[in-house]
């Protein structure tokens, strides 16, 4: 298997998130002696243990990103900015009609207002962050143009920092979600500046000191399994908060995904599709489309953490966009690869 396939673990994320949600309810209903004790490790509502494993998770995905391929953004411009439209002027706002539409509307019998304005949130959180890491799996499904993929991401890293915290607040208000701007500013620094900044200076320093080569072979690999298993110890320790919520209501995990799983086709088809009407060549319409569909959940869930609490459904919610992510993205890929004769070589 090539490095840039997809590994064992990413291929059955689905199968392992669902068993580290009945680990966590488990032990939240048997063993509440364990979160009663790590919620004392909490500074300015971020709880610190969940948070290393969040950097955990991001640290490594930063590192992977070549931001200096920002320079030849000028060669080729029409994929970034069919990306940029997709993600930052359309997505969040589709996420938030669509997630509203069904928790409180068609599922209002079925969900209290309290509980759909969080789940709201959460699929709020969930479309206004863009993937980085998975989309470099995605793109290599599709054979996709790998550097221009590289661009696409680091670019849309670098529009995070500005864009996140406003899209958020803004949709937030929208659904009548009241937020402390300072704790949603605190989030973006500690999950997204912090490990942006470290992720940069860890790949300058090794790539000057023993080369890309090194740096791309032997030193990424080492962190391969990093960020799911932090991904995986995190969800553990959140459903340990959750149990009470998850058994009093089963059903809420189906509801959730759905409206989440209509998001995620609806935008890739929006922007594969506009790719094939710029008539941009396949390896860049496709990536395209997969970065718009899929979502940066760390990041989502470390927000959520941060502003909510680890025992808000909210972040509960945003766990499900990675239960549901990974089946429905391999779904999109195979799609991909089918009708790859409708575009330009």
């Amino acid at each position: 298997m090539k490095k840039s396939d997809i590994s064992f673990f990413e291929k059955y994320l689905s199968i392992w998130v669902m068993l580290c949600m009945a680990t966590g309810v488990l032990i939240g209903q048997f063993l509440p002696q364990i979160p009663n004790f790590l919620s004392r490790f909490e500074y300015a509502n971020v709880s610190i243990p969940i948070a290393i494993l969040i950097w955990l998770m991001i640290y490594p995905m930063m590192m992977k990103v070549d931001f200096t391929s920002i320079l030849h953004v000028g060669k080729n411009p029409t994929g970034l900015y069919l990306t940029w439209v997709s993600n930052w002027l359309i997505k969040p706002f589709t996420m938030f009609g669509i997630a509203y539409l069904f928790f409180h509307i068609v599922f209002r019998s079925l969900i209290s207002p309290d509980l759909a304005k969080d789940y709201l949130a959460g699929a709020i959180l969930l479309g206004a962050a863009p993937c980085t890491a998975m989309v470099f799996v995605w793109s290599h499904l599709t054979k996709g143009n790998p550097a221009y993929t590289v661009v696409q991401v680091a670019s849309n890293d670098l529009i995070i920092l500005i864009a996140f915290t406003p899209i958020v607040a803004l949709l937030l208000g929208i659904g009548g979600i009241s937020i402390p701007w300072i704790t949603l500013l605190l989030s973006v620094f500690l999950f997204v500046v912090i490990p942006l900044l470290g992720g940069m200076m860890t790949r300058n320093i090794l790539i000057h000191k023993r080369g890309e080569s090194y740096f791309n072979t032997v030193f990424i690999p080492k962190f391969d399994h990093i960020t799911i298993v932090g991904l995986l110890l995190t969800l553990i320790l959140i459903f340990s908060f959750q149990g009470h919520i998850i058994l009093q209501n089963p059903l809420h995990i189906l509801l959730i995904a759905i409206p989440l799983t209509i998001q995620t086709f609806f935008i890739f088809s929006l922007t594969y599709f506009a790719g094939r009407k710029l008539k941009l060549c396949h390896n860049i319409a496709a990536p395209a489309g997969m970065i718009g569909a899929s979502n940066f959940f760390e990041l989502s869930v470390a927000v959520a953490i941060s502003l909510f609490g680890v025992s808000s459904p909210v972040a509960m919610a945003t766990i499900v966009g990675v239960l549901v992510e990974v089946p429905v993205m391999l779904t999109l890929v195979r799609f991909a690869n089918k009708t790859k004769h409708w575009f330009k070589t």
